[in-house]
């Protein structure tokens, strides 16, 4: 037990440490996270301010401000008070013999960086990718994701409006992906990070921009804005579920741009039964919805 006590605070203490180093500029920059997630943030704030596709959209947009709490709160509150969890199913799964590569299913570790980065960066979004619809397709999880589609108006920060429980259920799917890759080493990681925010943030920011050609590969504010669309195809319970990639979406059927104008109407049936503030959608999907919500 007492192992299982010593990975909890050492892991909490660990990252709490590095944030606060982070935070301080105490850490190199391709590893700062913290000022990292900032400087992103405000390079395509800048862009939607300069470059709005809806242009009737002000620049401090509906709920903008409790959206940027939540890129905070998501992203290094709540990292560090979960982190501790994390490590002790480590050590527990250590424990019964299962280490991060017992499941390996691809040796990387004869290949050069940039593929390690690449097959890295794909599988983790295919497995991204594949918790979304699950999010969409069952009840139960869907209730925790209207946090996430509750948003009226689409910026940049809406990218980490999403309920806690998200970090819980895609942690453990992103977990499995990198243990089907053996010889990974992933000192350059963050490189697959700062991409996966800024494809992130993008995605949902007031910008038109679909890629052009690579819109096949790439998911784009376009393609995305239409994911949040009130209005979805008779019978389908979602669309354009891709989080960096588009590619999936286009491989098995799910995408839907049935226009480019951008001004549709965003929520889903019900959205306002969604408390308005972050306390009551910190509770919320826990409690039975209303009937015929």
């Amino acid at each position: 037990m007492n192992a299982y006590i010593d990975a909890f605070l050492n892991a909490f203490e660990t990252n709490l440490r590095w944030t606060w180093k982070s935070i301080l500029m105490e850490v190199p920059w391709y590893t700062n996270y913290f000022w990292g997630l900032i400087f992103i943030s405000l390079f395509i704030w800048a862009l939607e301010i300069a470059f709005p596709w809806r242009k009737e959209q002000g620049i401090i947009r509906k709920d903008f401000w409790l959206d940027g709490f939540y890129i905070f709160f998501n992203f290094f509150i709540f990292t560090i008070a979960i982190s501790g969890f994390y490590r002790i199913s480590e050590v527990f799964f250590n424990d019964l013999g299962v280490q991060m590569y017992s499941l390996a299913l691809l040796d990387l570790s004869g290949w050069p960086v940039w593929g390690q980065l690449l097959v890295f960066f794909v599988l983790l979004d295919f497995f991204q990718w594949f918790t979304h619809i699950l999010l969409h397709r069952y009840e139960f999880l869907w209730q925790f994701h209207k946090i996430h589609h509750s948003v009226k108006e689409m910026g940049f920060a809406a990218h980490f409006r999403y309920h806690w429980m998200e970090n819980i259920l895609y942690k453990p799917l992103k977990t499995l992906g990198v243990m089907l890759l053996g010889g990974f080493e992933p000192q350059q990681a963050f490189i697959v990070h700062f991409a996966a925010i800024t494809i992130g943030h993008l995605n949902h920011a007031n910008l038109k921009l679909s890629w052009g050609p690579f819109k096949y590969i790439f998911n784009n504010p376009v393609m995305h804005l239409y994911h949040h669309a009130y209005t979805l195809p008779e019978g389908a319970y979602g669309v354009n579920f891709g989080i960096s990639l588009s590619l999936w979406d286009y491989l098995f059927k799910t995408n839907y741009i049935p226009e480019e104008g951008g001004k549709i109407p965003l929520g889903f049936k019900g959205d306002e039964e969604v408390p308005k503030g972050f306390f009551g959608q910190l509770i919320y999907g826990f409690r039975r919805p209303k009937k015929g919500a």
